[in-house]
């Protein structure tokens, strides 16, 4: 008797732990062909013009590829690698093996749709067909008290009825042997010049290097947890910016699938069970939540999640100021804060919570620039980009999102006060203001021509004069934001 084959796709759930379509598979006695196809399109530019995937998030996925292969190796089998369209190199090798049945994890967004969808027709017509599993989440949408289409559009309603309600599934088990793979031509995982990207330098000021790939995603948690005890005092330190263990910094590995929700889930009842029961334990789980809920909004809402108008639908007459656009991406708005931040993510692919929420307060709030543009650069450069929650997050803090509290701006100073009162964050990364103490560090441009000789900043040479007056600019853009929705 022949044995079955399925071919598994891996897209953005790349680990062997908690993986429902391999359990399937294997409880139906498979042998099993994995996957992996570098789409082209995944490389090349996004609608305003960035590289869709720059270095620091091409590089990741590689290591995050390479690490799925040796796993699988391990077990005794392979990852079969393409460069090419999923579309086309998965029937042809369905075609090749005699396989009848497809499995991958489902998306939920507009391309990856799109993908699916032609994935799905080139498959029937050889008489085989696409098998979807849902697996992103910590909540499997089976399990919601409401179907996805009754979803709350406030999250507060939405956690509650979860919290209340709903039930967590078990991780599936990790698979210990695999059957070979079929002769056949495995492929080579590309390099970064494959697409035409430089491999991004490492900045010394970063704090952690983060590396693609479960065996790095599990080696993280636990030292997160376990060894240095950090999930103890979450809640209090989440809100950091300097240092690597101000937070889990779990999310890259949640982006590409190399952590499972659930496993994150599993660990901290756990810790609770065996080291403590606090606010800190709770609020991870609380974090994991909103990725759940910004996953369930975009299958709701669909292509909405991506208009200038938002999940509201309402026009806003956004401005699309390349000029000022350019000195946000480089950290010279004349902001410590922002440019901090800005200058981070440059320079490592990361950036804090903190840090994500007044950068882009700024830019829609402050110079009423196009949320898209800065959607798209966060896509391009994010290590954790994640379409669902990236773009939720933009609509909410455009004030377009479906959770959006009117107009609603971050007071850069106020903030910059709050989370880096001594300007060691600020400082760290803007090296021309290290001179200057904390009372002046987030306000240079109050620095008399005295105080710019002291300590060696010169405005508009060495660090530039802000390019809005913070309340005014803020005022001005109420006015257009509240005009908009009283048409």
């Amino acid at each position: 008797m022949t044995q079955k084959r399925i071919i598994i796709w891996y897209r953005n759930d790349l680990r062997l732990h908690d993986h429902e379509p391999m359990y399937v598979a294997l409880k139906a006695q498979a042998q099993v062909i994995p996957i992996y196809c570098f789409d082209p399109r995944q490389f090349a530019q996004t609608s305003f013009g960035f590289a869709k995937t720059g270095p620091f998030r091409a590089q990741f996925l590689l290591e995050s590829v390479a690490d799925l292969r040796q796993s699988l190796q391990a077990l005794g089998s392979d990852l079969v690698v393409r460069c090419a369209l999923p579309e086309v190199a998965i029937p042809q090798l369905a075609q090749e093996l005699g396989v009848q049945e497809v499995y991958a994890q489902e998306e939920v967004t507009s391309e990856e749709i799109a993908v699916d969808t032609a994935l799905k027709a080139a498959l029937e017509a050889i008489g085989a067909q696409l098998i979807s599993f849902w697996g992103h989440t910590l909540y499997h949408p089976d399990n919601l008290p409401f179907n996805l289409y009754q979803l709350p559009e406030i999250f507060t309603q939405f956690r509650k009825r979860v919290e209340n309600s709903a039930t967590v599934d078990p991780t599936l088990p990790t698979p210990k042997q695999l059957l070979p793979l079929p002769k056949l031509e495995v492929g080579q995982i590309p390099q970064l010049s494959d697409f035409g990207l430089e491999p991004p330098l490492l900045d010394p000021r970063t704090v952690v290097q983060f590396r693609g790939g479960e065996t790095q995603a599990q080696a993280r948690l636990d030292y997160y947890f376990w060894k240095q005890d950090h999930l103890r005092v979450y809640k209090e330190t989440r809100n950091g910016m300097l240092g690597g263990d101000y937070s889990s910094k779990f999310s890259p590995w949640l982006a590409l699938g190399c952590l499972s929700p659930r496993y994150v889930y599993e660990h901290v009842k756990d810790y609770e069970t065996q080291r403590i029961t606090n606010d800190s334990t709770y609020w991870l789980i609380f974090e994991l939540l909103w990725r759940d809920y910004f996953r369930f909004i975009a299958a709701k809402h669909g292509s909405r999640l991506f208009r200038a108008s938002g999940l509201r639908g309402v026009s806003i007459a956004w401005k699309q100021d390349w000029e000022r656009f350019a000195l946000w991406q480089e950290g010279k708005t004349g902001f410590p804060l922002v440019d901090a931040n800005m200058r981070e993510l440059a320079a490592t692919g990361f950036m804090s919570n903190r840090g994500r929420q007044n950068v882009a307060s700024f830019l829609t709030k402050n110079l009423g620039i196009d949320w898209r543009m800065g959607a798209e650069w966060f896509e391009s450069l994010l290590l954790d980009y994640d379409v669902c929650s990236n773009w939720a997050n933009w609509n909410y803090t455009a004030g377009v999102g479906n959770d959006a509290r009117g107009f609603r701006f971050f007071n850069i100073l106020k903030q910059s006060k709050d989370y880096d009162p001594q300007g060691e964050y600020v400082k760290h990364w803007l090296p021309e203001l290290a001179t200057l103490p904390a009372a002046k560090v987030h306000e240079p441009w109050k620095l008399l021509p005295v105080e710019q000789k002291r300590f060696g900043v010169r405005l508009g040479v060495d660090y530039p004069n802000p390019i809005v007056d913070l309340f005014k600019s803020a005022q001005a853009n109420e006015k257009i934001y509240n005009a908009a929705f009283s048409r």
